[in-house]
Parts: structure tokens; sequence; C-alpha cells
């Protein structure tokens, strides 16, 4: 390291993310050297949270708040680097920023259409789509469980992953709900009650929280909604 850089290294005393992307859920704090000074000021925003990894060990979890970084703030990483008598500057760790806000306006659809049995016509296709919300409930959980090692991770990385566990939630939720193919149009919301209580476990194994689900609609085949026209006409 030259002197320039020694020199810079002197002023990163701050330690905060200024979130200017929606769609960010973790961000790693470029710590020079993965190096922090004594005294060094950790902010952490509403909508935030803030891990501390050490040797790729989860340590400590720090809620919103401003902190000057000492042995009593850091209590599992003081007992990682053995601090018996106090403070030690400086430090490696590396330090990981979590929105705990909702994502909101999250897509979910059936990529093929999904087979239901009813009494009035049969086996019957049917194609869903709608809007999700989600928070992260568990920062360290979801950092350990989906995140890893990545840096900057965004909604448009778990996204396909997430619409498959629903699709396949609302699948069983909608062969446990038995509602007649003519009568889904109004069942949306107990439809969608049931899925968000079906999938809240799952979610929640990968430290996130379902927050609200929407189905925005259930098309069906033609004879249906043909179907469908003539009992409205005939009300």
């Amino acid at each position: 390291m030259g002197f320039f850089d020694r020199l810079m290294a002197q002023f990163i005393e701050i330690i905060e993310w200024t979130d200017d992307d929606r769609n960010t859920m973790v961000f790693r704090f470029p710590v020079y050297a993965k190096e922090i000074k004594n005294g060094a000021k950790l902010v952490v925003r509403e909508g935030q949270a803030a891990i501390f990894i050490r040797e790729g060990q989860l340590a400590d979890v720090m809620a919103p708040g401003t902190y000057t970084l000492d042995t009593r703030n850091l209590p599992i990483l003081s007992t990682l680097l053995g601090w018996k008598y106090g403070f030690e500057s400086p430090f490696k760790c590396e330090v990981y920023f979590v929105s705990t806000r909702q994502f909101t306006d999250l897509k979910w659809g059936t990529p093929n259409p999904i087979m239901m049995r009813d009494s009035d016509f049969g086996v019957v296709r049917l194609r869903a789509f709608g809007a999700y919300a989600i928070r992260i409930g568990d920062p360290g959980k979801f950092l350990r469980e989906i995140v890893g090692t990545d840096g900057l991770f965004e909604t448009a990385e778990i996204s396909n992953y997430l619409r498959d566990m629903l699709v396949q939630a609302f699948t069983n939720s909608l062969a446990t709900a038995k509602v007649p193919a003519l009568d889904l149009a109004s069942n949306y919301k107990d439809i969608g009650d049931k899925l968000s209580t079906a999938i809240a476990q799952d979610f929640a194994s990968h430290g996130l929280t379902l927050t609200r689900f929407i189905i925005t609609n259930i098309s069906v085949p033609p004879e249906v909604e043909a179907a469908l026209d003539k009992r409205s006409q005939m009300g």
C-alpha cells in the first residue's frame, strides 16, 4: 500500500448506505482492504439492517441507529476476534446492508396452463397472473440461505425462484379450494389468502415474509368464458 492509499484509508470513518435503487436487496459496503478503524461510525437508516461478517461467519446484526463501533455494540464479533481487553484497531470485516422495507409490485404468473378438475366442465386448463410483495424478515437467514457472497443482490436474481414457489402453492391452493371455474373470479381474495398462509413457512425458511399476494386474473378456456357470459346475461 502506497502513502496516498494509506492516507485515503484514514478518512473511511463512516459506514453507511444510501439506497438509490428500489430493487437492491443487499449491498456490501466497500471497506478499504476490509479494515475498519477504531471508533468508526455506523449509520443504519430506517428500512435497513447491517450485518458484520468475519471470515465467512455471520456475527452481529445491527438495527436502525447510529453507532460508534466498539466492544459494547459488537459482542459477537468481539468474541470471534478475541477482544478481551477492549476494541483493537484496525480489524478486518465485511459489512452487508440489507434492505428491510417492502418490495412491492413483483409479478408472478403461470408459464404454462395448469389443470383443474371442474364439476361442470371436467378438466379445465387455466392461466393466472398477478402481483405480490415481500419483505426481508430475517436479514441473517436471507444472507446465509440466498445471498451468500454476492456484493450486490437485486430482486431480479430471486424473482424467478419465488415465482415458481408461488405458482406451485397457487396450484395446490386452487385444487384444495374446489371452487367451480365459473366462480373463480369472485373468489380471488379467498384463494389468495389461503395461498399466503400456505406459502408463509416456505418463505420464512429463506428469511422472507410474503406481505401481500394478489390474483389479477385467472383466464379460462373460451367455452367456459361463453358459459360465464351466458350466465351473466340470464342474470
